[in-house]
């Protein structure tokens, strides 16, 4: 039998195979029927099975090409029947209206064994923010660790590096 990590980490290739395919069965048989997923868009959370299916196949409608999806820097700590994974993940590809986009989310993933299987719980994917702008900062990759710190923060004068 494969180790918790290795059952994992296939768990995780799943997700991106079955994101870049827009196969919604495929996709939402990774996650629990009680997930509570934190996206980058409102509202602040996605609970249960059919509220993040309905929002994986909006997104899924907004894509004119397959969703690239590329896991990177992909760390586990795992127990017996719960576990920790988190990571960076590329999306890439053609939206409708033919824009290309490649940008970088950090992803953490909250995961339950649940009849011998590893199933995600709780997804929390998120963006850097540029707090002097509160943007999201879309062009970083891994190996550009750069920092963004602001001399104050918007609205406080208070902050300073």
């Amino acid at each position: 039998m494969a180790s918790n990590e290795a059952q994992i980490e296939a768990v995780m290739e799943e997700r991106a195979a079955a994101m870049a395919a827009r196969d919604i069965e495929r996709l939402m048989a990774v996650y629990t029927t009680d997930v509570v997923y934190f996206d980058l868009v409102p509202p602040l959370s996605y609970s249960g099975a059919a509220s993040l299916r309905a929002r994986f196949l909006d997104w899924f409608g907004r894509w004119e090409s397959p969703i690239g999806q590329r896991v990177d820097r992909l760390q586990i700590i795992s127990g017996v029947d719960v576990a920790t994974a988190f990571m960076l993940i590329e999306a890439r590809g053609t939206l409708k209206g033919g824009r290309d986009v490649k940008y970088w989310v950090r992803t953490t993933n909250g995961l339950r064994r649940m009849a011998g299987t590893w199933r995600i719980a709780h997804e929390h994917v998120s963006l850097p923010v540029d707090m002097a702008t509160r943007s999201a900062v879309m062009d970083l990759a891994p190996g550009c660790e750069q920092s963004i710190i602001p001399e104050r923060m918007p609205g406080d004068g208070s902050f300073k590096t």
